[in-house]
């Protein structure tokens, strides 16, 4: 099964990430970052013969807009009529897990920015990103005009632990450096025990990360695998330390996304309190990238229905199998991912999970991702755009009003040309993207 980080070109482009992998501009700890309370220059239009998307079905609707927000009525002093001819209206669509958000010059910035708004991506999530470079998207992302992103900065793992073999590997060409770890604008911070999180908490703080990212691998075999060098990167950080660096984090304002590789990882994040849970167990197999058994993968009930209870956001990060074809010589491996997948989608939908998109998958957008999962059968068309354009963005942002259509909520929509509650292809199919009332265009689009 591919992985993000031992596959050939998906190893070779997380080589290339992790030297140029940015987080956003300087702004108040803990703080994502919010709209403004009026976009001045945002018109007031009122919006005629849309099709407006309601989580379920879509509506013929009038809707009203000025300076960035949805209106209840007219303005007295409206630009302008627009005509949406029939055209079917969602709120953008969102990432939650991908370390595309990054540059190392205006162009890259300008590239990483038409893609997702090509692809109607206006809100993205970095879970692990190298502070030091993160220069290179100021001016282009949290604006008005731009796609909206948090970042973890350096993410928290154990000795040994993911992803310390991915920072080898770039420290080995040159790409990164010693002070990758462990220091303020690094990559990861290695934390040993309690002691070891009470002399860098006061740093890990300082970096101002909008959430905090710690990483459960094999979280129920933490001790063996301390001491056993072939478990080197498959482990993460002490799971006794979880529940401590959750309350920390709530302390200062922020919110905590866990790795996780197994169903006990799950399970451990569970127990900790964490917000997020950054994958859904499986999505990569084992250290060997099989899936000999699917038991240590597995949700159970009582999983499902404690995730549920605590308001779980759950990310899906599935979709790279595809590079596994049916009819390929890793077919058996392609069928067994797929059906774990299923149950594991089938458990959390049965219990009412709040399962989000996110693709963590380098060089691409969510795209992909939810045409993967719509082919496991699992949620209608409708539900599946409901994730997409509503829960994941509100799950990245969730202090701002966004991800509905409703007086006071950002004025920030796609129109498509066709209906995806019938095929969710037509998602793709993007006439018109506006964001906080002012209409989106480049040469790209």
């Amino acid at each position: 099964m591919p992985t993000r980080e031992q596959t050939g070109v998906r190893s070779a482009a997380l080589f290339i990430l992790v030297s140029l992998i940015l987080a956003i501009s300087c702004r108040q700890p803990g703080n994502a970052p919010e709209p403004l309370a009026q976009i001045t220059d945002a018109p007031s239009v009122t919006l005629v013969n849309g099709q407006w998307f309601d989580g379920s079905r879509f509506t013929t609707r009038t809707m009203y807009m000025s300076r960035g927000v949805f209106t209840s009525s007219p303005s007295a002093a409206s630009d302008s009529i627009i005509d949406l001819r029939g055209g079917y209206v969602v709120p953008p669509f969102g990432e939650a897990h991908n370390h595309n958000f990054e540059a190392n010059s205006a162009q890259r910035a300008r590239g990483v920015v038409e893609k997702y708004m090509k692809d109607g991506v206006f809100y993205g999530q970095n879970p692990f990103n190298v502070l030091r470079g993160r220069r290179g998207l100021d001016g282009f992302i949290n604006v008005p005009t731009g796609i909206d992103v948090t970042f973890s900065n350096a993410g928290i793992t154990g000795p040994g632990g993911h992803p310390l073999g991915l920072y080898l590997r770039n420290l080995n060409r040159g790409v990164m450096s010693i002070s990758d770890t462990n220091s303020t604008g690094g990559f990861i911070w290695i934390i040993a025990d309690r002691a070891d999180l009470d002399r860098k908490w006061p740093s890990i703080l300082a970096s101002n990360p909008d959430f905090i990212k710690v990483v459960l691998a094999y979280s129920d075999e933490y001790r063996e695998r301390l001491n056993d060098s072939t478990s080197f990167n498959w482990r993460g950080v002490d799971p006794a330390l979880v529940p401590e660096i959750v309350k920390r984090a709530h302390a200062s304002g922020r919110r905590v996304m866990a790795h996780v590789e197994t169903a006990a990882d799950f399970r451990a994040a569970l127990g900790a309190g964490v917000d997020q849970i950054g994958h859904i167990p499986g999505f990569r197999g084992n250290e060997q990238t099989q899936l000999p058994r699917l038991e240590p993968y597995q949700l159970l009930d009582a999983d499902a229905a404690q995730a549920a209870k605590q308001g779980m956001f759950v990310v899906t990060t599935l979709g790279g199998i595809v590079e596994l074809p049916l009819n390929g010589p890793d077919s058996i491996m392609r069928r067994r991912g797929d059906s774990l997948f299923r149950q594991n989608l089938l458990m959390l939908k049965k219990h009412g999970v709040r399962v989000i998109i996110g693709s963590d998958s380098y060089g691409d957008t969510s795209v992909p991702e939810v045409m993967y999962i719509a082919s496991l059968g699992v949620y209608t068309n409708a539900e599946l755009l409901q994730m997409w354009s509503e829960e994941t963005a509100r799950a990245i942002f969730p202090k701002r009003r966004i991800g509905r259509f409703a007086p006071g909520y950002e004025s920030s929509f796609l129109v498509l040309d066709a209906d995806p509650t019938q095929d969710i292809a037509n998602a793709k199919r993007i006439r018109l993207r506006v964001k906080q009332g002012i209409t989106i265009s480049s040469p790209v689009l």
